[in-house]
C-alpha cells in the first residue's frame, strides 16, 4: 500500500518556483523524468529505501518563498522522508544564495535585462552525476528537439516505473540497466553508434566501480574537467555541463555550445538586424568577465531561451513584436 508524508521547504529568496520547475522541464510540462503541470512539480526518485514519487508546489511568493511537498512510497519511513526533502532541495537548489551573482550581473553592461527577466530562477540539478553525464552525451551536437526525443526514449525504455493514482512516472535509467542494454539495444531506439558506445561504456565503468562520478563533487573544477575529458565521449562541453547540472560548481561554462554562442552574440549587440554568433573563442573569452558565476549566467541565458523570451528580454518588447 502506498504511504505518504508531507513536509515544507523554505527556499533562499528570491525563489521563483514556476521558473525553476519550468527550467527542469524545458518549459514543456513533461520532459523525460520531470513533470510540472498545474503548478505541481513531480519526479519519480530512487531513494535508499525504495522508489518514491516526490511532489512539490509553491505556497509563498518570490521574495517570501515557501514550498509544500509530499513523498509517496510503499516503503516510506522517517529516513526516506529526510532523504526526499534533501533530494528536492538539491533538485531545485533551494539553499542557493543568488545575491553575489546578482551583484556581479548588475554591474555588467549586458546581463541585467536577462537577469531581471528571469529573476528568482535557481540553478537546477540532476539527481546524480551519472544522469547529468548521460543527458549531456545525449545532447552532443544535435538539436534540442532530437535530444528531447532521445531523452524520452531512453527513460521510457529503461527507466523504472511507478504508478500513482493511475498516472505512470519513470525514474532515470540506472547505470545497471543501460550497461545491460548494450550498444545494439541503444541503437534500436535511434541512438547513433557513437552515443550508444559512449553511454554503454560509461555505464559499464560505473557499474564495475572503475568510474565513480560522485567522487568529483569534492574536487577542484579544473581537476574534474581534466579527469572527465580523458574518458571516451567526454569533451570540455560535456564536462562543464556536468559541473553545472550535477556537481554544484558555480563557474561552469559550456565551451563550444552553438546556442550559447548565438545568444551571446545577440546579448552584446541586441540592436543588430541579424546578430552575429560569437566564435567559440570569443564566447569563452567573453565569459571570463562573469567568473566565478558562469554557471548562473549559463542557466539564466538558457532559461530565457527555453522559455522563448530571450529576444524579448535583450531587445525589448518593441523589437520582439
Amino acid at each position: 500500500m502506498m504511504k505518504r508524508a508531507s513536509f515544507s521547504i523554505e527556499p533562499m529568496p528570491p525563489f521563483d518556483f514556476d521558473l525553476t520547475a519550468g527550467y527542469l522541464t524545458y518549459f514543456r510540462g513533461r520532459y523525460g523524468t520531470d513533470v510540472f503541470e498545474e503548478g505541481v512539480y513531480r519526479r519519480m526518485q530512487r531513494l535508499k529505501g525504495g522508489s518514491a514519487l516526490l511532489s512539490v508546489w509553491s505556497t509563498g511568493t518570490i521574495d517570501a518563498p515557501m514550498l509544500e511537498a509530499e513523498v509517496r512510497s510503499e516503503n516510506l519511513d522517517e529516513e526516506m522522508i529526510v532523504e526526499a526533502r534533501e533530494s528536492l532541495a538539491w533538485l531545485l537548489s533551494t539553499d542557493d544564495d543568488l545575491a553575489p551573482f546578482y551583484e556581479m550581473a548588475e554591474a555588467d553592461p549586458h546581463l541585467p535585462p536577462v537577469v531581471k527577466g528571469m529573476h528568482g530562477l535557481h540553478i537546477t540539478h540532476t539527481s546524480t552525476a551519472y544522469e547529468a553525464l548521460v543527458l549531456a552525451i545525449l545532447g552532443q551536437q544535435i538539436s534540442t528537439h532530437v535530444a528531447r526525443m532521445l531523452r524520452n526514449l531512453i527513460t521510457e525504455t529503461y527507466g523504472e516505473s511507478l504508478e500513482v493514482d493511475g498516472e505512470l512516472y519513470r525514474a532515470f535509467p540506472s547505470p545497471q540497466s543501460l550497461a545491460d542494454a548494450g550498444v545494439e539495444a541503444l541503437r534500436s531506439i535511434k541512438f547513433s553508434q557513437r552515443k550508444a558506445e559512449y553511454i554503454s561504456d560509461i555505464s559499464k565503468q560505473v557499474v564495475s566501480g572503475e568510474l565513480d562520478l560522485e567522487f568529483f563533487r569534492d574536487q577542484l573544477a579544473d581537476d574534474v574537467v581534466k579527469s572527465l575529458t580523458k574518458i571516451r565521449g567526454i569533451g570540455p562541453w560535456t564536462a562543464h555541463w556536468l559541473l553545472i547540472r550535477a556537481l554544484g560548481y558555480p563557474d561552469g561554462f559550456p565551451h563550444g555550445d552553438l546556442a550559447m554562442e548565438r545568444m551571446m552574440g545577440m546579448l552584446v549587440d541586441p540592436t543588430a538586424d541579424a546578430p552575429k554568433s560569437m566564435s567559440s573563442k570569443e564566447a569563452s573569452d567573453h565569459s571570463e568577465r562573469w567568473s566565478p558565476f558562469r554557471s548562473y549566467v549559463t542557466t539564466y541565458i538558457f532559461g530565457a531561451g527555453r522559455s522563448g523570451r530571450f529576444e524579448e528580454f535583450v531587445r525589448g518588447d518593441q523589437h520582439s513584436k
